[in-house]
């Protein structure tokens, strides 16, 4: 396989360092709340490049961290008057949950921020002692920027004239903050009073650690100063695996991520998601509007990674006709096979070859749902074993994408009142005009009224719920 990497910009081939089992990191979910759509993209794609890696034959090490002690996990779960172990711990499982039902395959290792505070500290002390950190009066540390040279290649900071030397003056004591801003980072964050009881012992002080420390820490922990692959949105390249890369090569050695895999946001509607224009989607969203995850999942591995999505509720429209006709592709092929039993030890991918090839190819996955029809119009000719035989390369490459097609129920209309009808019939005049407000508007009067809409590309269903 082969993979654009952000560090050299290039497409290299994949490998593990171990010749054995590829080992990759993922910066995993905040939880404060709910992960939205943009959040499940970077999600689902990392499952895809897993399931592809594997489908090659290669055992991989998937390591995926929880960030449950942050800014935000702290000042929300002040709000909700919990303790911030509570206020995570559900969170996580509504992501849990969330990642089930996208059919995401969970992590090998899964670490809590919290739960490896004393691998944060003795990381931190390496970097004060090494001279790569120092203390502020206030009992914070921060990592000096100034004595890591390298500093600024990941995102290419350091092609633009720097003045390092600056930075011990300029300190980022929030965990996240402006692109761009080149500021010594924080290590260690001292005590506040709007921490209330979350905080520890350490060194320097009570406190907690900055967020860019935590993953180092688990990084190092579980998979070593030198592994295959790190991976997260595109929002994180500067500053955050800028600081990963920084704290962790002065502080343990080793070369850290060999590979730099990040994936870029989607739109909403053209636009980007806003919790004011009432666009940033959850699962659970996308469900009271009569959507399936798996729905949604196919809209999310639509477009290349390296390219933006738009997310319409259109395009899950599309995807429900998209996954019905592969379900009755593979429903024909079936038929085909007729009473043999045919059972295969080394099942290629015959006529969705060119589908591997795509995801084999930078993870083109738009290029291997392509390619997933081609090859079931190619198989509608074969017979026997020879269906047989297409068919397990079918399966072979939905597993890789992911992807459970529906099952097909003929359903007929129930009788609609005439109320229920005029109002779907207006509902469908808005959305044709693509007045996307109105048509959901009407579309959650109807479900609060017991009806579901489900729309296609002529026309709508109307089912009782």
């Amino acid at each position: 396989m082969r993979l654009f990497d952000t560090l050299t910009r290039t497409e290299r081939e994949l490998s593990p360092i171990d010749g054995s089992t590829f080992r990759f990191y993922c910066c995993g979910p905040t939880v404060y709340g709910p992960a939205h759509i943009g959040n499940f993209r970077t999600f689902v794609l990392q499952d895809v490049f897993r399931r592809v890696l594997e489908t090659g034959g290669l055992r991989t090490l998937h390591v995926r961290n929880i960030t449950d002690v942050d800014d935000k996990t702290i000042r929300d779960s002040q709000k909700a008057g919990k303790m911030l172990k509570d206020f995570t711990d559900a969170w996580t499982e509504k992501f849990h949950a969330d990642c089930e039902a996208l059919a995401c395959l969970p992590p090998h290792i899964e670490p809590g921020a919290v739960d490896h505070i004393p691998q944060q500290i003795d990381m931190i002390a390496k970097l004060v002692e090494k001279g790569h950190a120092y203390s502020s009066d206030d009992g914070s540390v921060y990592f000096k920027i100034s004595s890591f040279p390298g500093y600024g290649k990941l995102s290419h900071l350091d092609t633009r004239e720097l003045d390092l030397g600056k930075t011990q003056n300029e300190r980022a004591n929030a965990d996240e903050y402006e692109k761009d801003s080149l500021s010594d980072f924080v290590l260690w964050k001292s005590r506040k009073p709007e921490d209330g009881e979350n905080f520890w012992q350490s060194p320097w002080g009570e406190g907690r650690p900055g967020w860019h420390l935590e993953c180092s820490a688990m990084i190092h922990e579980y998979l070593g100063d030198t592994f295959d692959l790190h991976s997260g949105g595109v929002d994180l390249v500067f500053p955050h695996h800028e600081n990963e890369i920084a704290q962790s090569q002065c502080a343990c050695g080793g070369h850290f991520a060999a590979h730099w895999f990040h994936i870029t946001h989607l739109l909403v509607d053209g636009g980007k998601m806003s919790k004011s224009l009432g666009n940033l989607y959850t699962i659970e969203d996308l469900a009271a509007k009569g959507f399936t995850p798996m729905e949604v999942r196919y809209v999310l591995i639509g477009a290349h990674y390296r390219k933006q999505l738009n997310f319409t509720l259109e395009s899950l429209s599309g995807a429900r006709e998209a996954l019905l006709k592969l379900a009755k592709g593979a429903r024909q092929l079936a038929a085909k096979i007729g009473d043999e039993h045919v059972t295969f030890t080394s099942v290629g991918f015959g006529p969705f070859e060119a589908a591997w090839k795509s995801l084999q190819h930078d993870l083109n996955t738009p290029g291997a749902l392509g390619g997933i029809f081609t090859g079931l119009k190619e198989a509608s000719s074969l017979e026997g074993v020879e269906a047989a035989k297409a068919l397990a390369g079918l399966n072979r490459i939905l597993r890789a994408l992911g992807i459970t097609l529906p099952e097909i129920v003929e359903q007929k209309e129930a009788d609609v009142p005439d109320n229920i009808r005029a109002l779907a019939e207006e509902r469908w005049a808005f959305r044709t005009a693509k007045n996307w407000a109105k048509s959901d508007e009407l579309r959650d009067q109807l479900a609060g009224l017991g009806w579901v809409v489900k729309d296609g590309k002529e026309g709508y269903t109307l089912v009782e719920k």
